[in-house]
Parts: C-alpha cells; sequence; structure tokens
C-alpha cells in the first residue's frame, strides 16, 4: 500500500476530500486523477470471487473442512468451494464460548477444546442442512491430536465425512 493510498484512506466522503483540497495542509496537485475518482465512489478496487468452468466445479467437493489452530485458539469453518464462501464456523474465539470456558477454567487450546469446536461446527451444519463435509489435511496436518478430536467430534453428531 502507497503512501498515497494511506493519505486518501482519511477521506471518506467527497465532502472530505473537497475540504481538504480547499485547505491549506495539502496542495491539489498531491493528488491523482485516480484518487479523484476513487473519492466520487467510480473505479473502486473490487474482490471478484473465482469463476470456475463447469468441467472444474462437477468435480469440486462441495463443502471442504479448514482447520486453524493457534498458540491461544482452536479455529473450524467449513468452505463452499463453487462460491469460495464460507457455509458455517466455529472458534473458541467467540465470545460466548469463550466466556463460558474461562467460567469453567477450561482450556481454549487443547484437544478437549478442539473436540468442543467440532460439536459446535457439526451441530450449526447439521442446523443448515450440510449433511456431508470433505476433508483435506494440509501438508503439516497428521490426523492426530487437535485434528482427530474435530473431525471425530464432527462424525460423532452426525456429519458425514467424504
Amino acid at each position: 500500500m502507497g503512501m498515497r493510498e494511506t493519505e486518501f484512506s482519511l477521506f471518506s466522503s467527497p465532502l472530505h476530500l473537497c475540504s481538504a483540497l480547499l485547505s491549506r495542509r495539502r496542495s491539489p496537485t498531491q493528488f491523482s486523477a485516480a484518487d479523484l475518482r476513487r473519492s466520487f465512489g467510480i473505479g473502486q478496487k473490487m474482490v471478484i470471487p473465482p469463476v470456475r468452468l463447469d468441467r472444474v466445479t462437477k468435480f469440486l467437493k462441495p463443502y471442504v473442512l479448514r482447520m486453524h489452530f493457534t498458540n491461544k485458539f482452536v479455529n473450524a469453518q467449513v468452505v463452499h468451494t463453487p462460491t469460495a464462501t464460507v457455509a458455517s464456523s466455529a472458534s473458541t474465539q467467540e465470545k460466548a464460548l469463550r466466556l463460558s470456558m474461562e467460567k469453567a477454567k477450561e482450556n481454549t487450546r487443547d484437544v478437549a477444546a478442539a473436540a468442543k469446536i467440532g460439536k459446535i461446527l457439526g451441530e450449526r451444519l447439521l442446523h443448515q442442512n450440510i449433511p456431508a463435509v470433505s476433508v483435506f489435511l494440509k501438508k503439516d496436518q497428521k490426523y492426530h491430536g487437535k485434528v482427530k478430536a474435530v473431525i471425530d467430534s464432527l462424525s460423532a453428531v452426525g456429519v458425514k465425512l467424504i
């Protein structure tokens, strides 16, 4: 991110930009034509979801489980691969779950927390009528410990693993 974009992001509307242009703090030569266009909503940067061919989407697994473990928290989410959107997620960072775990003096990063996240995620998936999930492990992930706890608790709730 360049210096120009960080300076420009301070002005949220065209009125702020015009007042900044009129004030003595900046000269109008410091703003480019792209800055002025973007201030009026023209040429905004957009994030476009990936477009895949039909022959590719036919072989994609529709829902994929993604897990992420930090030193403090456990995160799991199910991604709908054709649209690249998150269908459901669960984390020990969620306020209600984190407070209940702190009240019960439970850890938010161990295997028991991972099992709890898998159970919550499984219930949310069944509530959204998602009966099956594909599991692809990363290179460094083994079917052991927290990964095993999340996957086993998902299958115990009733979500099928593909």
